[in-house]
């Protein structure tokens, strides 16, 4: 795998997306370049930072009317948890 193909697939990679195939073939990519190794870790940190700092109270409403939508039976007291 060349680095562009790396580059294009890693968002696939990092959301569990690709073939064990080919999530093997971006780990042994990033086994043998540094550039793009350093690139994955960066973006891994990045989804680490967001995830931990992007993060919306959402109302309780609102979660039982999407667990509603997903057929999901969530009792009222617990629609904080969906």
């Amino acid at each position: 795998m060349d680095c562009d193909k790396a580059i294009y697939r890693v968002y696939g990679y990092l959301d569990g997306e690709l073939t064990v195939w080919r999530r093997w073939s971006i780990r042994r990519h990033l086994g043998k370049c540094p550039p793009c190794a350093q690139g994955f870790d960066f973006e891994v940190e990045l989804r680490q930072v967001i995830s931990s700092k992007c993060r919306d109270d959402m109302p309780p409403e609102l979660k039982q009317r999407i667990a509603d939508a997903l057929g999901l039976s969530v009792p009222p007291d617990d629609a904080s948890s969906v």
